[in-house]
């Protein structure tokens, strides 16, 4: 039998009305007598009506996740985080796929043309400033990703710091001629790739080589024939590298595959790094070396400040969260005897700026 209000001011021994102020968190209670209703709560195992909550404070209790893929290993783990965050506070998630397409990811930002959310987490990758500056709708919206740098709260990893770490790597073990593959979906500008890509110059720079432009090779794809012929593309130069930095670890794992196939070692003759921290990456042999973003600090943040502006705070402009990542080295750059077992080398970025 479902406990009631009544059941627990009788337990307490104080009034139905003093019980329903302290499930709805109403200040004016006294210490004593918070402490005494809690109690009862817990010892009847309370469980508030949250429908009827929710309608009362004009709220659904419910948040829309937009995600450009739902199937890939990255943005399906992300997922799995957020929907775990939200329900710290009591928030049901409804997940949608954008396909990273422009007309979806505006009607997203747009509120769905409903009222049945409270809030939006958006990852995009089309919508731009633009976008922003004619949106109408004031859902609060929370972006993932440093593909919009306007209007909006955003959570990212930073990029460019994630493009020099995997690059300083392969350096630190002697690579040269370190080709890349960077996923550059069509029609979208490819923000976070190019970003990305400074970080891979700026590690050159500080070690005294020049940025070679054949060294690089996009792909639209991020897994099957393209990942093959850009590849191949690589493997075709004139002078031979010596190691490939991939975008995301997708592209690395065909990568490897086509490495193989084509009878090159990994690492021996051509050294592989990634960026995602899949779950694939530490099954196959050798082992992928990755750029590990901190999805759960990803997942809390936006969360976070997703639900904080749902409350109505803070009322200051766009915040930016810049999450943290760990460079995880393994066999595909180290080596079969050379991979180590020490600390991981990370990088925990929690400045808002």
């Amino acid at each position: 039998m479902r406990t009631r209000l009544k059941d627990v001011a009788e337990r307490a021994g104080v009034s139905v009305k003093t019980v329903s102020n302290v499930v709805n968190d109403y200040v004016h209670v006294s210490p004593e007598l918070r402490a005494k209703v809690t109690q009862a709560l817990e010892d009847l195992g309370y469980r508030p009506n949250l429908s009827a909550r929710n309608l009362r404070r004009g709220r659904s209790g419910m948040i829309a996740l937009a995600l450009p893929s739902v199937h890939g290993p990255y943005f399906s783990e992300l997922a799995h985080l957020i929907v775990r965050e939200a329900e710290q506070h009591d928030l049901t998630v409804l997940i949608d796929c954008t396909y990273g397409e422009l007309t979806r990811e505006q009607t997203v930002a747009e509120g769905f043309r409903t009222h049945l959310i409270d809030g939006i987490i958006l990852c995009p990758w089309q919508l731009g400033a633009a976008d922003l500056r004619k949106r109408e709708d004031t859902t609060p919206l929370v972006l993932l990703g440093e593909r919009v740098s306007y209007g909006a709260d955003a959570v990212a990893i930073d990029s460019r710091a994630v493009g020099q770490a995997a690059t300083e790597h392969l350096l630190s073990i002697g690579r040269r001629r370190i080709g890349v593959m960077r996923h550059l979906p069509r029609n979208t500008g490819g923000v976070v790739g190019k970003i990305r890509l400074d970080g891979y110059k700026r590690a050159l720079a500080a070690a005294g080589l020049e940025f070679d432009p054949t060294l690089v090779a996009s792909v639209d794809r991020a897994h099957g024939l393209d990942a093959k012929v850009a590849t191949d593309a690589l493997l075709d130069l004139p002078e031979q590298i010596d190691a490939l930095f991939c975008f995301n670890d997708e592209l690395a794992l065909v990568a490897m595959r086509r490495l193989y196939e084509r009878g090159y070692r990994v690492p021996d003759d051509i050294a592989v790094i990634g960026v995602d921290g899949i779950a694939a990456g530490a099954t196959i042999t050798p082992t992928l070396s990755t750029i590990v973003p901190d999805k759960q600090q990803i997942a809390a943040e936006a969360v976070r400040m997703l639900v904080e502006r749902i409350e109505g705070e803070p009322d200051d402009g766009a915040r930016r969260v810049k999450a943290g990542f760990t460079l995880l080295p393994r066999e595909s750059t180290m080596g079969l005897k050379r991979v180590r077992r020490g600390p991981r080398r990370s990088t925990k970025q929690a400045a808002r700026s």
